[in-house]
């Protein structure tokens, strides 16, 4: 596809010839670009045209260079590829934008490859320097993220006991990388009004020292929700003006140009509101308000469901229905093989909302017509959500498009019901890296070989995305293509090879299906005339990477509406 350099004196030439002789286009473009690989991800097999022409933020132009050269006018920017490969800008199915503004204030704590820490003396050394350097005064917070207890060499939780001689003056709080759940030091656990007499809600964990009730630091589930609501937080002022920013950025840097906010409190909308208001905003922001606040954000046309408002809209109502199988409160039909995360014997999970709840509050959106986002990770809860969905009339040829998130422990026999309801997957394969093994522990072989099953709910005629949970994982859209096509586990074993994927379709679920998610197809997730000029430049064209070297693939610039949002020096 590149164009050599005869090709480039001759455009120039004839653009130039066309320019003299006042032959200006009426609808000239603002940028042509050619010479390379472009991907319209149009179709079930990928697809390849000469040239794009963008006009006003939207593609005017897909096809033949000879046809774009006349749309050439004075003042449009040509822009060689080089042979490089150009996309639609990837689209985040699901994630947590608002993490990304807080984590500009918090210090990484994950174990590779998303950090470095290894040990609970690593960990405790990497949240000292964070407080040396911060300069962090007695009584204030130090919060991390990312911890996950499976990889850290003691392979246990760590405690408040572990904490408290490095950081007997400060609140500490590490979250877990579930992003379900926390451990707290003793100064925490006091603000937070935990202690021995505390009863644990249901649907959650509150673990306790051994030999009482004393709380051990960890919470969990409905157990952590209450406290980190109301952790404090940097003020509406310094996030619009200083964070929004650096958070846009850490998506853009990626090929992001739609990221989405997966639980959205009210102080989170009343902020993204503000943000994109002031015009902070340069790549799409979603955001899916949760349940606990519902009869806040119901009815109320503060926050109206549907449109854009300067690149924000609120889309779906969000229900947290079980935590995660790598913290072992994912809710599952059967035991967990290794109990639970307190120790519990004969452990299932449970749900973090009353089916009663659960089915009216699904059933009044439903009424009203607003899409539904119901994150199941366990059969158990998947079963529970089926059942609700069910209950509240939805049907496939209603073009409701509710979305499980994660769907990660699905049993064969979910797929029909998906396909029966229209019931839309957004899968997560990169735990087929993180914690393949881990699950296989947990829940064993067979199970774990089933999580995200790409190739089977493709072959029932789902649309499925595929997502990072960020920052529950990396942002690194090839990591996501690499754990589709390979489904390898950190010891080198292949997590249901029957589900793996070829690179083009594994494109489709950043790209084409998370927009169908969002009834956006008409909108983004392709290169086609009328749409937005959203693209990604890529080093090189994935359908034709090796697996093995997928991952190496590098986002040289970002497109959005047309402008360049990022570009790698």
């Amino acid at each position: 596809m590149k164009v050599g350099v005869w090709g480039v004196l001759f455009l120039g030439g004839v653009l130039c010839t066309g320019c003299s002789q006042g032959k200006e286009p009426k609808d000239a473009a603002d940028t042509l670009y050619w010479g390379g690989e472009i991907l319209t991800m149009e179709g079930d097999q990928p697809s390849y045209v000469e040239a794009v022409a963008v006009r006003g933020g939207k593609i005017l132009f897909v096809g033949a260079k000879v046809q774009a050269m006349e749309l050439q006018g004075a003042g449009t920017q040509v822009v060689d590829l080089e042979g490089k490969a150009m996309l639609p800008g990837f689209i985040d199915p699901h994630g947590h934008f608002m993490s990304a503004v807080r984590m500009v204030e918090q210090v990484n704590v994950a174990s590779p490859p998303m950090g470095t820490v290894t040990d609970i003396p690593s960990m405790i050394a990497k949240l000292r320097t964070f407080q040396e350097e911060r300069k962090i005064a007695k009584g204030g917070w130090i919060v991390g993220w990312g911890y996950d207890q499976d990889l850290l060499k003691e392979q246990r939780h760590i405690t408040r006991r572990d904490l408290d001689p490095a950081f007997p003056d400060h609140k500490v709080l590490i979250v877990h990388v579930s992003m379900h759940g926390a451990v707290l030091n003793s100064k925490a656990l006091a603000w937070a009004g935990v202690d021995a007499q505390t009863k644990t809600p249901k649907g959650g964990i509150i673990a306790r020292l051994d030999g009482g009730q004393e709380p051990a630091g960890l919470l969990m589930e409905t157990a952590f929700i209450p406290v980190f609501g109301k952790m404090p937080q940097p003020s509406q002022d310094a996030m619009v003006q200083d964070l929004v920013g650096p958070a846009q950025e850490m998506y853009a840097r990626n090929g992001y140009t739609h990221a989405v906010e997966g639980f959205s409190h009210l102080i989170d909308l009343d902020f993204l509101k503000r943000a994109a208001k002031e015009g902070k905003l340069f790549i799409d922001v979603v955001a899916l308000p949760g349940f606990v606040e519902m009869d806040q954000w119901l009815d109320n046309p503060k926050y109206a469901f549907g449109a854009y408002e300067n690149r924000f809209r609120i889309h779906a109502g969000k229900f947290p229905l079980d935590g995660s199988p790598q913290g072992k409160t994912a809710f599952v039909t059967v035991s967990y093989k290794t109990g639970g995360p307190s120790g519990q014997k004969d452990w299932k999970g449970e749900t973090s909302i009353p089916r009663k709840d659960l089915f009216r509050m699904v059933k009044q959106l439903t009424d009203r017509k607003i899409p539904i986002q119901i994150h199941a990770n366990g059969d158990a809860a998947i079963d529970e959500t089926i059942e609700a969905i069910r209950a509240a009339g939805i049907r496939a040829a209603d073009d409701r498009r509710p979305v499980i998130v994660h769907s990660q422990f699905q049993r064969p026999d979910h797929l029909d019901a998906y396909a029966e309801l229209g019931i839309s997957p957004s899968y997560f394969t990169n735990h087929c890296f993180y914690w393949g093994d881990v699950h296989v522990r947990n829940l064993g072989a067979e199970k774990a070989a089933f999580i995200s099953p790409l190739k089977s709910a493709l072959a029932k005629g789902l649309v499925c995305s595929n997502h990072t949970d960020f920052n529950v994982t990396l942002l690194d859209p090839f990591f996501v293509l690499w754990t589709a096509m390979a489904r390898e586990t950190r010891s080198g074993k292949v997590l249901g090879p029957d589900q793996r994927v070829d690179a083009y379709t594994a494109l489709k679920t950043l790209t084409t299906a998370p927009a169908w998610q969002f009834f956006e197809e008409d909108r983004k997730g392709r290169i086609r005339e009328g749409l937005l000029a959203d693209f990604v430049i890529l080093s090189g064209d994935p359908v034709q990477t090796p697996v093995d070297q997928i991952r190496n693939l590098k986002v040289l610039e970002t497109i959005k509406e047309g402008k360049s949002i990022y570009k790698r020096r």
